[in-house]
């Protein structure tokens, strides 16, 4: 399942992930499935000029057949054009790309989980960055996550449990459970989630924290739930190194921390 976060903040942009990918292999002669790791997946990528103002990082579905997602990249990267493109646009035709490679090899009736895409970046002459988010094959259109331009903030996805906790101050879970015991309505639901969030959600102060602190908080979240997996019961999705990335204002994407190939 993986964990991506790209936090917004006033200096630029961090992008974080770590690097497993887990593939269920179906058993062979009556035998049960069974999962299998892969450490050394790239799901923070980027690209060259003039669109190196833009990063990915990706989670959630592991692969569109027995392909990653940045396996695409040079593909990707040829039918991109040679001026500079904003992040919305880009964010469309990622979108369009890959739901294109979607539809040739994945089953219509595919009910596992999504592959979700976030596209970080800058526009020119915008003094702070542009986050949106799209998942496939359902929500093709990108939403912008903190729309507003002065407007900072976290988004995370994949295997969550771990950063919800620490940032809302509980399990999304938990929600459902109390509704289904106390029999609530949509609206109800509604409202008991925003409370939790208003009294339980971790104070970080995102609009004078230095992008130093930004990376040191990513790191923090990714760590934790890898961490946390290694001793505990269920799916360990999370594992590998960590990459960070970061963008600002006028710069081109920079790598922190970054794989490299070793023997």
């Amino acid at each position: 399942m993986s964990l991506g976060i790209v936090i917004k903040s006033p200096e630029g942009i961090v992008l974080a992930a770590e690097s497993r990918v887990t593939l269920t292999v179906n058993g062979l002669n009556g035998q049960p499935s069974h999962m299998v790791n892969f450490d050394n997946a790239t799901k923070l990528f980027s690209f060259k000029a003039p669109h190196n103002h833009i990063g990915v990082v990706t989670y959630g579905q592991a692969a569109i057949g027995q392909r990653t997602a940045h396996s695409f990249v040079p593909e990707f990267e040829s039918t991109l054009p040679n001026e500079r493109l904003t992040v919305a646009e880009m964010a469309q035709r990622i979108s369009n790309f890959y739901m294109e490679q979607w539809n040739a090899v994945m089953p219509q009736n595919y009910i596992g989980p999504e592959m979700t895409f976030i596209v970080a970046g800058f526009n020119e002459n915008e003094p702070y960055g542009r986050v949106f988010l799209l998942d496939l094959p359902h929500r093709l259109q990108p939403i912008e996550q903190q729309p507003s331009i002065g407007d900072f903030g976290i988004t995370w996805g994949g295997q969550r449990e771990i950063v919800d906790r620490l940032i809302q101050g509980f399990d999304l879970r938990v929600i459902p459970i109390i509704s289904q015991i106390l029999n609530l309505n949509p609206q109800q639901q509604q409202q008991i989630d925003i409370v939790l969030k208003q009294n339980l959600q971790l104070p970080i102060p995102l609009n004078v924290m230095a992008l130093q602190d930004c990376i040191n908080l990513a790191k923090l979240f990714i760590r934790t739930t890898i961490e946390t997996q290694e001793l505990t019961i269920g799916v360990r999705g999370c594992g590998g190194p960590i990459e960070v990335a970061v963008i600002k204002r006028e710069e081109e994407l920079k790598y922190i921390k970054h794989k490299s190939v070793t023997a």
